[in-house]
């Protein structure tokens, strides 16, 4: 299907509609960087105690889980344009919600909502590989413009985290809280004014082909299991309840599976991901996920946590937290642009096996080491190093590993399995968190030591067995990721 001819000549064009982007990624970064310092401070704003803060991210993780293929596909399908429209209505609408919520299950519903953000990557990509079709120069200008994006993300992070920990003494919590809610709906006005309408590919019986069996049975096997996760911690594992939803949930994804096998164009291609150098990487994504995004709530409830009051915690401030999270961003990005040269130094598989096995060292080493902020600042900056190779090069690798027609499926489902990895650990922490005294400190809503204790142990087992997992990779499909990120 022949495009219209843009109405821009192809350079400016595309420095014109990737700098409309870079404002859109300045405003995910802020929704990832500006809540981790003051979840405390919501979870006080809510009556609520810091465990059941876990929810809030397993809720927006499994929304984000399940609205990536559709939307990425629609996307193909309708238009970058319109779906990236409709997903930043979306995450406009949580992010006011939040800010306007009188309780728990209403912030719940906003922050799910929110998790729409996280197709606004892949979709910004497909605008500008779509943008510079035609061009001989297409590959190259795709991967400067996605480095251009992704460091505006990175930077923006740093700056959500700064700005909430400065201003949440001074401001109101709802003030506080609207700030984000108004970048994303200044967003919505950039992409309607800033971006070219390209039109999709397909008609109307292409859109009516799409897999909705499949994103129901994937909707349905996922929620089951969360829903045995909170009745675990609703009713106590001697329940029987949690067991039969979870077992129900395992079923469904049976099910789900063999109906992926049977179609021609399935939401999910299990036989790529079930292909030798695939199942390693997206494997790696899962565990790797339970730690890079289900670890964030319990760190910052961890550092604000009084130690005179209860024993333990850092005693931190919001500031601090926003300091933490700053150190964290700058060795993720120490530990992408040293890939290089720890490829050189073990190899290119051996580089991602240690940058795993980093990620769980940092995280082991928060088990003895968790009473000081400088414990707390080494820690982070060892976990940051391992955590960011590991996001530049796990999408390259699975590229490599997929053939030429499916590298767009292939890295979505890193982020994708990655993001499920991130919710079902959510949910486990917050029950490891909430076990046993949760409401001890004076009814404070405190987790217990022996929580944190927990999650850090999971955190770092999971990033090992990640190391496991790559250490089964094809060396040729490692090379071939490297040569990848070399030539991005």
């Amino acid at each position: 299907m022949s495009l219209p001819a843009p109405t821009l000549t192809p350079a400016r064009g595309l420095v014109a509609i990737v700098g409309f982007l870079v404002f859109v990624e300045f405003a995910s970064g802020i929704l990832q960087g500006y809540y981790t310092p003051i979840f405390s401070d919501i979870a006080d704003h809510l009556g609520i105690s810091d465990a059941d803060v876990n929810w809030f991210e397993a809720a927006q993780l499994i929304v984000s889980a399940l609205a990536v293929p559709p939307l990425a596909r629609l996307g193909d399908l309708a238009g970058h344009k319109a779906v990236l429209l409709c997903a930043t209505a979306a995450t406009a609408a949580g992010s006011w919600v939040m800010a306007f919520a009188p309780g728990f299950t209403t912030f719940l519903v906003g922050v799910a909502l929110q998790g729409a953000y996280v197709v606004w990557l892949p979709l910004e990509v497909a605008i500008v590989y779509r943008r510079t079709s035609g061009n001989p120069r297409q590959h190259q200008l795709t991967r400067r413009s996605a480095a251009i994006l992704v460091g505006a993300l990175q930077l923006s992070v740093i700056v959500g985290a700064l700005t909430s920990g400065a201003l949440v003494g001074s401001v109101s919590m709802t003030t506080l809280l609207m700030l984000p809610a108004i970048a994303v709906t200044a967003c919505f006005v950039v992409i309607w004014f800033g971006i070219e309408d390209v039109p999709g590919t397909a008609g109307r019986a292409s859109l009516a082909a799409m897999d909705l069996r499949g994103l129901a049975l994937l909707t349905a096997g996922l929620g089951l299991v969360m829903a045995g996760l909170i009745a675990v911690r609703l009713q106590g594992p001697g329940s029987p309840l949690p067991w039969l939803l979870l077992l129900a949930g395992a079923a469904t994804m049976v099910v789900f599976v063999r109906a992926e096998l049977a179609i021609e164009e399935p939401l999910v291609d299990v036989r790529l991901l079930a292909s030798s150098g695939q199942w390693q990487v997206q494997l790696c994504a899962f565990l790797f996920g339970m730690s890079v995004l289900g670890a964030q709530i319990p760190l910052s409830t961890f550092a604000r946590t009084d130690p005179d009051v209860v024993g333990y915690g850092l005693g931190a401030s919001a500031a601090f937290v926003s300091t933490l999270v700053g150190v964290y961003v700058i060795f993720m990005a120490v530990g992408a642009f040293s890939l290089p040269l720890t490829s050189r130094l073990f190899g290119e598989r051996g580089a991602l096996v240690v940058s795993a096995v980093l990620a769980g060292t940092g995280y082991a080493l928060w088990l003895p080491l968790h009473g000081s902020t400088g414990q707390a600042l080494v820690n982070m900056m060892v976990i940051g190093v391992g955590s960011g190779a590991l996001v530049a090069a796990l999408p390259a690798v699975a590229a490599a590993a997929a053939p030429p027609e499916r590298t767009g499926f292939a890295t979505g489902m890193t982020n994708g399995i990655k993001t499920v990895g991130g919710a079902i650990a959510s949910a486990v922490f917050a029950i490891a968190l909430s076990a046993t005294g949760s409401l001890d400190a004076a009814g404070e809503g405190h987790a217990p030591l022996a929580g944190y204790l927990t999650v850090w142990a999971v955190c770092a087992v999971s990033a090992y067995a990640a190391a496991v997992a790559l250490a089964f990779l094809p060396r040729r499909t490692a090379q071939a990721g490297s040569d990848v990120l070399s030539h991005a």
